[in-house]
């Protein structure tokens, strides 16, 4: 049975070392018969259609990426049905209404550690504020992710396998793409 899902790249288009073109991604994904093949700006998110488990598609993706462009890049695949359960159990709707640019939702890429989120919440800083919710993690940044103490490799140890990020206007974009 095909679904509509969304594969999460984590890193790419950052700082040189990653470049990926999302017309060349969309056609990779193509490749891997995957249908309906959108994607939605240059940081690596694709939605589609295809069947099978997310964790093959994942695979699949990963080893096609790294063939054809030579990096090793983690992809995190999630269905609508997750996407739409993620969006609706958003634990901080003030950020999401004022500051949307400074809520991530986090995923993990395995289920998240126990106690996850309160570990990385011991290390926030500078009202940064860190919940769990719908087997997420959900952090606020008021002073901006790239200045935040939580760096992408704490996310990762503490949440116990690579974590990829997307703020709350990318979660709302995405899940419109899913409906469409």
């Amino acid at each position: 049975m095909m679904g509509k899902s969304v594969a999460l790249l984590r890193g790419i288009n950052v700082g040189g070392r990653t470049s990926m073109p999302m017309a060349e991604l969309r056609t990779l994904c193509e490749t891997l018969g995957w249908t309906s093949v959108q994607t939605y700006i240059q940081s690596g998110n694709v939605v589609f259609e295809a069947a099978g488990p997310a964790a093959d598609q994942e695979d699949r993706l990963e080893k096609a990426i790294e063939a054809r462009f030579g990096i090793a890049v983690p992809v995190l695949v999630r269905s609508a049905g997750q996407w739409r359960g993620y969006a609706s159990a958003n634990p901080f709707p003030d950020a999401a209404e004022t500051e949307p640019n400074r809520l991530m939702l986090s995923l993990s890429k395995r289920t998240l550690a126990p106690n996850a989120a309160a570990a990385i919440q011991e290390r926030a800083r500078d009202g940064e504020r860190v919940s769990e919710a719908a087997g997420a993690l959900w952090i606020h940044y008021p002073s901006g992710a790239g200045t935040s103490r939580l760096s992408p490799s704490l996310l990762d140890r503490l949440a116990g396998s690579p974590v990829t990020a997307r703020n709350w206007r990318t979660v709302l974009k995405l899940a419109q793409m899913l409906e469409a």
